[in-house]
């Protein structure tokens, strides 16, 4: 473990505290790349135009369209929040801007497996639809987009994913990271997307004259939605991405957010009044990942599409049982997954430098969450996979995986592929997770296989684990008031949440939890007492340690104090 502090420019953290910045926030975003106060300005206006997106005018003139002929038009979505928000954000909007004739269907993850494929195709032609419009998928689906056109469907596919070697033949393709697309956000996720097509078509509508500027629908009120898919998507929060958020945030913090949305901030516990990022990726997000993870995506996408506040609460509950379920699967996987990658090197030794670990009695809704775990533990590119459990498929197993910086997971899965012809049957992903399945005899030769192009790719540099931090925290900031003002801000992939890091004393330490397995501690930090907490720590500090540590505020009895959650120590 190697705490690292990031390049703080002083002379930029210095304009931005001149322009009003808060003098902590003007070192905490200097140190992310913000030059100018002008960047932190998260008003509408500054969100970038539509118009920069490839084949956005062609996608609102065919809904523009279809809308006028009164065609139906069904949504194929996608089983993780993004795509269930991005399905959401798009039944919701083309209803406001006037569709009569909108519905959608979503894969099932272990039978339908992922994307647009032939079946769906036809499953959308039986239900009657014109046109078929893919959310957060479709740019891989060749096939898929074939039978749909074959089958005298118009295709819209919107998506945010890399491109294969080939595009589908769609009538038109929403995706920043397409060929030849300028948009300057290629981080956008899908529901951002969606979103971005709706502003499109509205302008359209409007240039038809079917409503002007003082009568066209509002489309603001569709980005908590946005904001929800983006952070639970883990996407760069670049710029326009922040932009998104922000707006989505504060429309909720006002309380002006669909009933299933409040419903769910309700059944996780938390305060909608206070919302933040992290309610979005830790508590809202697996909450709606969690229906298609072990159930039907439709539980979901129906509690953000209702309006009706019982049958959202009723939505929300189910939706919390589920996720419970899915945490109990996922602490006993999590566990024999942990046992099975730890038996791959002895006590004294450093891990391998990427790690496959298969169980016959794994979930495979499961199996991101649990390499996910494994990676932040061991920090090696990891996969975890499950027996399929789809009709015909039982010889297949179904990987997910998680890497660490500097090892492109989907380049990784190429390079296999072309080594090994036929081990791996399909795979898609990002730089940072990826998934693929497998014929269940060729498991051990993608186990070696994955773990040469790592040998091959990392140096010890990217093995060791890196934290990188704010540096020290001014003791005049060590206060709850300030606590709040960063929660309040935008965090996320690209944009971290504070975190800082000194040497402090320790004075006490113990075990607590029902487990026994986080440590709580008490320590002095600048002069002054502190206490903190390292969830899933169980061994001791040394009196004196460098700890990287994030803010929280631990509130008792009306009282509201600072405390450190700790991230990790330089031992």
């Amino acid at each position: 473990m190697k705490i690292v502090a990031r390049d703080i420019p002083p002379r930029t953290a210095w304009a931005l505290e001149q322009a009003g910045v808060h003098p902590l926030l003007a070192r905490l975003y200097a140190a992310r790349g913000v030059q100018s106060k002008d960047e932190l300005d998260d008003g509408l206006a500054r969100l970038l135009p539509p118009s920069g997106m490839k084949g956005i005018d062609t996608a609102a003139r065919l809904l523009a369209d279809a809308m006028a002929q009164n065609l139906r038009l069904i949504i194929v979505a996608d089983y993780d929040c993004d795509g269930a928000t991005a399905c959401a954000v798009g039944v919701r909007g083309l209803r406001l801007l006037g569709a009569k004739n909108v519905d959608y269907l979503v894969p099932d993850r272990v039978t339908d497996g992922y994307g647009l494929t032939a079946s769906i195709a036809r499953r959308v032609k039986e239900r009657g639809a014109d046109v078929l419009i893919t959310v957060d998928n479709g740019i891989a689906s060749v096939e898929g987009v074939a039978e749909a056109k074959a089958l005298g469907l118009q295709v819209l596919v919107t998506d945010h994913h890399l491109p294969g070697p080939a595009l589908p033949a769609a009538d038109a393709i929403v995706n920043p990271n397409q060929p030849g697309c300028t948009f300057e956000s290629k981080s956008m996720a899908g529901v951002g997307v969606m979103f971005y097509v709706l502003l499109a078509l509205r302008a359209e509508l409007r240039a038809r004259g079917v409503f002007d500027a003082a009568t066209q629908p509002k489309l603001d009120p569709l980005l908590t939605l946005v904001a929800l898919g983006t952070v639970a998507d883990v996407v760069k929060l670049d710029a326009n991405n922040r932009r998104l958020v922000a707006q989505g945030l504060r429309r909720i913090r006002a309380g002006q957010m669909p009933a299933g949305m409040a419903a769910l901030f309700h059944a996780a516990g938390r305060k909608a009044a206070a919302a933040t990022t992290f309610d979005f990726g830790f508590a809202l997000g697996p909450r709606i990942n969690a229906a298609g993870r072990l159930a039907d995506m439709t539980l979901g996408i129906e509690c953000l599409l209702t309006d009706d506040a019982s049958r959202a609460a009723e939505l929300a509950a189910t939706l919390d049982g589920i996720n419970r379920e899915r945490r109990e699967i996922e602490g006993g996987m999590r566990e024999q997954a942990m046992l099975m990658a730890e038996s791959l090197f002895d006590e004294s030794e450093e891990p391998p430098p990427a790690i496959s670990v298969f169980d016959p009695d794994f979930h495979e809704g499961v199996v991101g969450i649990v390499a996910s775990r494994i990676k932040d533990k061991l920090h090696r590119p990891t996969f975890v996979f499950a027996a399929s459990s789809a009709p015909g498929k039982e010889h297949e197993l179904k990987g997910s995986g998680r890497s660490i910086p500097g090892f492109h997971l989907r380049d990784a899965l190429d390079l296999v592929a072309k080594r090994h012809p036929g081990v791996i049957l399909k795979f898609g992903g990002h730089a940072m997770a990826a998934g693929c399945t497998v014929d269940a005899d060729a498991f051990d030769t993608f186990e070696q296989a994955f773990a040469q192009v790592a040998q091959e790719w990392l140096d010890a540099a990217t093995l060791t684990r890196k934290i990188e931090t704010d540096g020290p925290l001014a003791p005049e900031y060590c206060r709850a008031d300030i606590v709040d003002t960063l929660h309040r801000e935008v965090w996320g992939q690209g944009f971290l949440p504070p975190t800082f890091s000194e040497e402090v004393q320790v004075l006490s330490q113990r075990l607590v939890g029902e487990a026994k397995n986080h440590l709580s501690i008490k320590l002095i930090h600048q002069g002054n007492p502190v206490d903190a907490i390292w969830f899933g720590r169980t061994e001791p500090l040394p009196a004196r340690v460098l700890l990287a540590f994030r803010l929280d505020v631990n509130e008792w009895k009306g009282e509201r104090k600072v405390q450190f959650l700790v991230e990790g120590a330089q031992l």
